[in-house]
């Protein structure tokens, strides 16, 4: 399809987004996979699903924060053929986390500090949205390198749509929040650090030797590092609207995801973000749901115990009475099949209302598990709509 491959060379760096379960992870592999086939350069796809589902669909074990490239001749041998090269990374928080603190930290120490402080690992991996900031951070990184033509970046699953548009911001204002200065109060405020002192002791009865004065050195040492983590929010929402970035929203037609998709598509307009495409995933052929197709479940219905179910029965070597009976349950079932693609014919036309490339992608025989898979759904996704 010439618009999915315009968009695929046309920009720098594409989110994949959407809901949980609608299969963007292999979707944005697959792009990934497209833009090598078409265009010469680099590309790499990076997943932020803690799943590490893109690892099985690329046949690797694990990989990290730093990308590694695709051996050609594996993809050859799977029957793909590139014309670019396909790089895969996968965000690792915690040395995500560290690289950050590192690069941020105003100098050694305070850097060493963080680093070594008892609470860090396990207060920095339950940081609200922490995979959601990171991914932006890493964007931000990958695209400021120039190492890659094309930056794909499969964004984390979550109950909100608008949790990765939303990250920098969220980072802007924790350095202005009230726990972050309530957190640090004690060494702002000597009269504080006086009242609160039976308090403290009584914490560290219960919570452990030191707990809230961990917790409380760990924020002052984040609190060293504002400025920097405040301007590089701030760079990564600018790199949010820059006209080189494009979303392509990932969504089934069922009817609690493709209500995600058009609210998170819509979002993206509003906030004057570019919409690439939506992609439609596990979709049934429109032509179900057509009269011609009735007719002939009705057609099927009444023929399922003559001739037709002793045809099928010696073309399979099976008893005629079993093949007559899947072939009645078939036919009266169909009515249910017909009327769930007439749905979703409905819902793929609002879809198509709010995207400039509506893509859509059919149920497969099974799970895009190799190669050869990545290679077939990157067909599907070329010819899609």
């Amino acid at each position: 399809m010439a618009e999915l491959d315009n968009l695929l060379a046309s920009r720098e760096m594409i989110l994949v987004a959407g809901s949980g379960g609608v299969g963007k992870t292999t979707i944005a592999a697959a792009l990934g996979v497209a833009a090598a086939e078409r265009h010469r350069g680099r590309i790499l796809v990076m997943t932020v699903d803690p799943a590490r589902r893109l690892a099985t669909a690329l046949g690797l074990d694990e990989f990290g924060n730093t990308p590694v490239q695709i051996d050609p001749d594996a993809f050859a041998a799977s029957g793909v053929k590139l014309r670019g090269e396909v790089w895969v990374a996968m965000l690792d928080t915690k040395a995500g986390w560290d690289e950050l603190i590192t690069r941020q930290a105003p100098d050694a120490a305070t850097r060493d500090a963080v680093l070594a402080n008892p609470l860090y690992e396990n207060i920095t991996r339950r940081f609200v949205h922490s995979h959601e900031y990171l991914a932006m951070e890493q964007l931000h990184d990958l695209h400021a390198s120039g190492e890659f033509d094309l930056v794909i970046v499969d964004t984390p699953p979550s109950r909100n749509a608008l949790s990765i548009l939303d990250a920098p911001n969220r980072m802007i204002e924790f350095f202005g929040s009230r726990l972050l200065r309530w957190l640090t109060v004690p060494y702002r405020s000597r009269l504080f650090t006086v009242a609160s002192k039976p308090f403290y002791q009584v914490a560290d009865r219960v919570l452990g030797s030191r707990f809230l004065q961990d917790i409380a050195d760990f924020f002052v040492l984040f609190q060293a590092m504002e400025s920097g983590f405040v301007r590089r929010a701030k760079e990564v929402e600018a790199l949010l609207v820059d006209p080189r970035t494009a979303f392509v929203v990932v969504t089934t037609l069922e009817t609690a995801p493709s209500y995600e998709a058009r609210f998170l598509a819509r979002s993206l307009l509003d906030r004057g973000m570019s919409l690439g495409a939506i992609v439609a995933n596990r979709v049934l052929p429109e032509s179900l749901a057509s009269a011609d197709a009735a007719d002939s479940a009705v057609a099927l219905l009444e023929a399922a115990n003559g001739d037709l179910a002793d045809a099928v029965a010696e073309v399979l070597d099976v008893p005629p009475k079993q093949v007559g009976t899947v072939l009645k349950r078939i036919a009266s079932r169909f009515d249910d099949v017909a009327l769930v693609a007439a749905r979703e014919s409905d819902r793929r036309t609002e879809l198509a209302d709010l995207a400039p490339v509506l893509l859509a992608v059919p149920w497969l025989s099974g799970d895009i598990h190799d190669l050869a898979g990545l290679g077939l759904l990157a067909g599907h996704l070329r010819n899609g709509g």
